[in-house]
């Protein structure tokens, strides 16, 4: 069974990096040419991967997405078991853990983010959360293909096998004590979990935690956006990385 993804970033990165099969690509015709969309048509051409310019009438049925005038099918999406994931020879691994994240915008934004700052992985439970779709394919501009995606059945059982795998649990809370950047994330494993726009990280999470931070306020507001919060915490732990090593991660 085939996806579709959209927009000219998304459609350009897939092509690029390779991992996905593209069968075919739609064009809206008169579509204002740019280097992306050359980009697009030439690796095409020399792919053999089927192009076709249709009028805009035909591109009502994705009239809800921004597709920019492109629409390619792929393959489905390439998910990695967390035991393979386990199994890499890799040190002090980071990776984030998405805990009922449910807009795909959010998702997707949280995706590109792990992937500009050198992040291993997603994990992410396969009910109440946002699932890979074209939307948040769209919105990570591509970078879904640059990480490795772990869906699991169980975010509890998942953080226990992390545990025993040398991984230390921080959780975002805003009732937390400590702050983010109290957390030395140098010299281990660790992962950050960002929780439900909603409810935030489920009690069972915080308990099965090994720290809780949180992101001061000051002012008396709701609470950051999910993706907003997730950049802050992920770019501190990247900043004492970089501090501490002297190498960009």
């Amino acid at each position: 069974m085939e996806d579709f993804i959209f927009g000219r970033n998304s459609v350009l990165e897939t092509l690029q990096d390779g991992k996905r099969s593209v069968s075919k690509i739609l064009l809206m015709k008169n579509s204002r040419e740019n280097t992306k969309l050359s980009q697009i048509i030439e690796i095409a051409k020399s792919r053999g991967i089927i192009f076709q310019f249709l009028p805009k009438e035909k591109f009502i049925q994705y009239k809800e997405y921004p597709h920019q005038g492109v629409i390619a099918y792929v393959s489905p999406v390439n998910y990695i078991s967390l035991e393979n994931f386990l199994s890499k020879k890799r040190n002090n691994k980071k990776i984030i853990i998405t805990d009922g994240v449910e807009d795909p915008h959010n998702m997707g934004s949280i995706i590109r983010t792990a992937v500009c700052a050198g992040f291993d992985a997603i994990v992410f439970p396969s009910r109440r959360n946002a699932v890979i779709n074209a939307t948040v394919e769209k919105s990570s501009a591509g970078a879904i293909n640059h990480i490795d995606l772990i869906m699991v059945n169980s975010l509890s059982s998942t953080i226990d096998k992390l545990k025993n795998n040398d991984f230390w649990i921080i959780a975002t809370d805003m009732n937390a004590k400590d702050n983010y950047y109290d957390i030395d994330y140098c010299n281990m494993n660790f992962a950050i979990v960002m929780g439900s726009e909603k409810e935030g990280v489920s009690t069972t999470i915080l308990k099965k935690s090994d720290y809780k931070i949180k992101i001061p306020m000051l002012r008396k507001f709701d609470s950051l956006n999910v993706a907003n919060a997730a950049s802050i915490v992920i770019y501190e732990a990247v900043k004492q990385i970089i501090q501490k090593s002297g190498n960009v991660v």
